[in-house]
C-alpha cells in the first residue's frame, strides 16, 4: 500500500492549481496553507502574489476562488478579510482518508518513508568507564534513543555509537593500583563465572570500581612514587602491553555490566556492537596527525599540533587553538574525535554525523567539524550537526544538584521517579482491578515514561526543571496524561463488547470529530518534519494536542451511547481505534510505553 496523501497535501494541490490558473505567472507559488480556527485551513500567500503582480489581492483571491474545484474534498472556500482564503473540507474527504490510514498493513498509519534516505552515525548516551552515570547523561541517552527511532521509521539507516570514555590517564593509575592491590576486585564477573545467575548487579560492579578509584585517587595524590609508577603504566597501555591491556579490558567489562543495567531500566536497547570509545581509535590517531600536518590544516606551534580559526580567540584577544596532538606527544580529545569522523565517513558510508552532546562542548565541535572540513573529510555531502542540550535545573532553577551539593546518581533519579509513579498507579488500582504484577509494571512505565517526556516535550537546546510532583501528575503536558488517554481508548474498546470500529463516509462529522480527524491525518507529515529537523519535541507536543482532541470528544461525543444509530458507534470507535493507535506508535518513538489499563 503505498503512503496516504495528507489532507493537507490535496488541498495545496488544489490551492497551487487554481492560483495557476489565475495568474500563469505564479506557477509553482506556495499558497502558504496552514490550519486556522476560522476553518479547516486558511491560505495566506496570495497578498505577497498580489504585491508582486501589482493586482487588488481581494480581487485575486475571488479569481482563485472561482478556478477551485469543490464538491469531493473542498466542500466550501471564501475570501476573507485582505485576501485570505478560507477552507473548510468536506466530511467525507475527512473519514476516507483517516480509514486509509487505519488500512495500512504496514502498521505505518500511511505514514511516507523519507524522500531521500542516506546513512546517519548518531553519537549518543556517552558514559564514562569505572564511573557512575548521573543526571547529566540523562538528557543524550533519552533524546539520542529517541531520533534513533524517528529517523528508522522515516526511512532512515541509522548507525549508533555510544562514544564511551574508556582510555586516558586515569586508567594508568587504575591499573597500578590493582596491580599493587589484587584483591580489590575478587568478586567474578558474569563472564568470568560462566553462568548468568552467578553474576554481579550492575550497582555492585560499579560499586566495586567506584571504591577503586576513590583509594587509587588518594594513594596518587598523597605519594609522589606511586603517581610515577601509575603514569609509567599508561606508557604500558598506549603502547599495548598485554597484562596491562587485559586489566584496563576488565574494567571496561565491569562498566558495561553497570551501563546495560541502566539502559535497562531507562528502557532502552544499548547493543555491545554499538558500544566504540574512545580507545576504538587509538590506531588511527597517528595517521590522522600526519594528515593533517602534511595538508597544512594543522600546524606546529611551541611543540603541539594545532589548528587555528580566525574567530575563535581568548579573552585576551589571542587565537585559541584546537590542539589535535600535545607537545609531550599524547593525544587530546580533538585527534580522537577527528579519526572518529575520518571511520563514520569512510569506513560507514555515512552522509549525515549526529553527535548529541552538551550545549557547553559546542565550541569543542565546532572547531572539530571546521577541521574536518578543510582537511576534506566533511563537505556538501556529508555533514556533522551537534544536537546540543540545554541542563536539567531542580525546582530551584539551578543545575539539579542532591541537598549535599552533590551531581544525583542517574539511578537514583529513575528510582524515585518509578516509586513516586508506582504510588499514583496503586491509588486507581482497586478501581481498575489491576494484579500487583500489573502496578509494579505500570509503575515502572509511568516513571521512567514521566523522565523521558518532561525531557523531550522541552526542545533539547532548553534547559528544564526536573519536578517529579508534576511529571506524574494527571493532569497538564505529562505523559501520564498521554498514557492516560491511551488506556482510556482501549476501556472504551473493552466495553464495546461485538460492535466494531468501521469507518462511515457517508457520515456527517460532529465539530470534535472534524477536529480530532484532521489533526490525526497530520501524523505523517509531522514526524517528516520531526526526522529533518531532529526535533522530538515537536512529536511530544503533537500527541499532548491529540490526547487534548479525545479529551474534547469524549466530553461532546458519547461513543456507545444506545441512543446512537449504530453506525455513528461504529465511526466513532473507529475514531477512538486510529487515535489510539497514533498515540501508541507516536509514544513508542519517543521511547515511552503505553500500558493497556492504567
Amino acid at each position: 500500500m503505498p503512503p496516504v496523501t495528507s489532507l493537507t497535501a490535496h488541498v495545496h494541490q488544489r490551492l497551487a492549481t487554481a492560483l495557476t490558473a489565475a495568474l500563469p505567472e505564479t506557477a509553482d507559488a506556495d499558497p502558504l496553507l496552514r490550519r486556522s480556527d476560522r476553518a479547516d485551513f486558511q491560505a495566506n500567500g496570495i497578498l505577497a502574489l498580489a504585491k508582486k503582480a501589482k493586482a487588488n489581492p481581494r480581487d485575486l483571491a475571488t479569481q482563485v476562488v472561482d478556478q477551485v474545484v469543490t464538491g469531493d474534498l473542498i466542500q466550501d472556500i471564501e475570501v476573507s478579510g485582505p485576501g485570505f482564503l478560507n477552507i473548510t473540507l468536506t466530511d467525507r474527504a475527512i473519514t476516507e482518508t483517516l480509514a486509509a490510514r487505519a488500512a495500512d498493513p504496514a502498521d505505518r498509519l500511511g505514514v511516507p518513508l523519507t524522500a531521500h534516505p542516506g546513512t546517519t552515525v548518531i553519537d549518543y548516551a556517552q558514559p564514562n568507564v569505572a564511573k557512575e552515570m548521573h543526571v547529566g547523561h540523562l538528557r543524550s541517552a533519552v533524546i539520542g534513543d529517541a531520533v534513533v527511532r524517528i529517523l528508522e521509521f522515516v526511512g532512515e539507516s541509522v548507525v549508533r555509537r555510544h562514544h564511551i570514555g574508556d582510555w586516558g590517564t586515569q586508567f594508568g593509575m587504575l591499573i597500578q593500583y590493582l596491580d599493587e592491590h589484587p584483591h580489590e576486585l575478587d568478586r567474578k564477573t558474569a563472564a568470568d563465572a560462566g553462568d548468568t545467575a552467578t553474576a554481579e548487579t550492575g550497582e555492585e560492579a560499579m560499586s566495586n570500581l567506584n571504591r577503586l578509584y576513590k583509594a587509587a585517587r588518594t594513594h596518587f595524590d598523597s605519594d609522589e612514587e606511586f603517581k610515577t609508577r601509575a603514569r609509567r603504566r599508561v606508557v604500558d597501555l598506549q603502547a599495548g602491553d598485554a597484562h596491562t591491556l587485559a586489566v584496563w579490558q576488565r574494567f571496561v567489562d565491569e562498566s558495561k555490566v553497570y551501563f546495560f543495567s541502566v539502559f535497562e531500566k531507562l528502557d532502552m536497547e544499548i547493543r555491545d556492537a554499538d558500544i566504540v570509545g574512545e580507545s576504538g581509535y587509538n590506531d588511527m590517531l597517528d595517521e590522522t596527525c600526519r594528515l593533517l600536518e602534511e595538508s597544512g590544516v594543522a600546524v606546529r606551534s611551541e611543540g603541539a599540533l594545532c589548528v587555528f580559526f580566525d574567530d575563535v580567540k581568548g579573552p585576551d584577544g589571542n587565537p585559541v587553538p584546537l590542539i589535535v596532538k600535545k607537545s609531550d606527544g599524547g593525544y587530546g580529545y580533538a585527534a580522537t574525535d577527528l579519526s572518529a569522523i575520518r571511520n563514520r565517513v569512510f569506513d560507514l558510508k555515512a552522509d549525515t554525523l549526529l553527535y548529541v552532546v552538551d550545549a557547553r562542548q559546542s565550541l569543542h565541535f565546532k572547531m572539530v567539524f571546521e577541521t574536518a572540513r578543510r582537511a576534506g573529510w566533511l563537505n556538501e555531502d556529508t555533514k556533522a550537526q551537534q544536537l546540543a542540550f540545554g541542563t536539567v535545573l531542580g525546582k530551584d532553577g539551578k543545575p539539579f544538584k542532591t541537598r549535599e551539593g552533590e551531581t544525583v546518581r542517574l539511578v537514583d533519579l529513575l528510582d524515585e521517579a518509578i516509586d513516586r509513579a508506582t504510588a499514583v498507579v496503586r491509588e486507581k488500582a482497586e478501581k481498575m482491578g489491576l494484579s500487583e504484577e500489573e502496578i509494579v509494571e505500570n509503575g515502572r512505565f509511568v516513571g521512567v515514561g514521566a523522565v523521558k517526556y518532561a525531557d523531550l516535550s522541552t526542545s533539547a537546546v532548553r534547559d528544564y526543571k526536573f519536578d517529579l510532583d508534576q511529571m506524574v501528575s494527571l493532569n497538564g503536558d505529562t505523559s501520564v496524561y498521554l498514557q492516560y488517554a491511551y488506556a482510556r481508548s482501549r476501556s472504551i474498546h473493552r466495553k464495546a463488547g461485538d460492535r466494531r470500529a468501521v469507518a462511515h463516509p457517508e457520515l456527517a462529522l460532529a465539530p470534535a470529530e472534524r477536529a480530532l480527524g484532521l489533526h490525526l491525518d497530520q501524523f505523517g507529515e509531522l514526524l517528516l518534519d520531526v526526522a529533518s529537523g531532529y526535533e522530538p519535541h515537536k512529536l511530544a507536543a503533537y500527541l499532548y494536542q491529540l490526547a487534548s482532541h479525545l479529551t474534547t470528544f469524549y466530553d461532546q461525543c458519547h461513543v456507545l451511547s444506545d441512543a446512537n444509530p449504530a453506525e455513528v458507534v461504529e465511526n466513532r470507535l473507529f475514531l477512538v481505534d486510529l487515535t489510539a493507535r497514533t498515540l501508541h506508535r507516536g509514544m513508542a518513538l519517543l521511547g515511552i510505553r503505553t500500558p493497556e489499563r492504567l
